[in-house]
C-alpha cells in the first residue's frame, strides 16, 4: 500500500505532516511530491511524470485547503484517481472546511480522523489483495474502494 499525497504548492507543509505521520505512526508509505523536478517543464512532461507516480500508489489523500480551490493539478490529480478506482480522502489542513466538490469522498479533519484513515486503509488493502486472489484486478479493487468508503464513513461518523 502506498498512498499519493496530493495539495497545492502553499499547503506543502501540512502535506508534510500527514505524510510523515502515515509514516511514523502507521508504517504506510507516501508519495509527496514537495518540490518538483518538472515545475517549468511541459504541462504534458508533468502530468506523465504524476501518472507515473500515482501508477506507484494504491489510493489518494487529497490535502485541502482555502488554496484549493486556485489548484489546477489537486482536482486533475483526484480524477486519475477516480479513473483508477482508487480509495480517496481528503484532509482538511489547519482545520479548513473540505470544499464541497470534494465531500462526496469521505473527509478527515484532525490527526483522529488520519489514524482512522490508516486503520481502514491497511484494512482495504488486506481486503483487496484476499479479492485479488479470486477476481480480476479491476473487480478486486472495486470491491475493497466500496469496503473502504463504508467503512471510513462509519469510523469518521459521516
Amino acid at each position: 500500500m502506498k498512498v499519493f499525497i496530493s495539495h497545492k504548492q502553499e499547503d506543502a507543509a501540512a502535506a508534510q505532516r500527514v505524510a510523515h505521520r502515515l509514516k511514523a505512526q502507521h508504517s504506510i508509505e507516501c508519495y509527496l511530491d514537495v518540490i518538483d523536478p518538472y515545475v517549468g517543464g511541459s504541462v504534458e512532461r508533468l502530468a506523465d511524470h504524476i501518472r507515473a507516480e500515482m501508477g506507484k500508489c494504491t489510493q489518494l489523500l487529497a490535502v485541502v485547503s482555502t488554496n484549493t480551490a486556485y489548484s489546477q493539478w489537486v482536482p486533475w490529480e483526484i480524477g486519475v484517481a477516480t479513473e483508477k478506482d482508487f480509495p480517496l480522502a481528503t484532509y482538511a489542513a489547519d482545520g479548513a472546511m473540505t470544499p464541497e466538490f470534494l465531500r462526496k469522498w469521505p473527509y478527515l479533519k484532525n490527526e483522529q480522523d488520519l489514524d482512522a484513515y490508516a486503520r481502514v486503509s491497511k484494512q482495504a488493502s488486506a481486503v483487496f489483495a484476499g479479492h485479488r486472489r479470486v477476481l480480476n484486478e479491476s473487480l478486486a479493487r472495486s470491491y475493497a474502494t466500496k469496503d473502504f468508503y463504508r467503512d471510513l464513513r462509519r469510523a469518521l461518523g459521516q
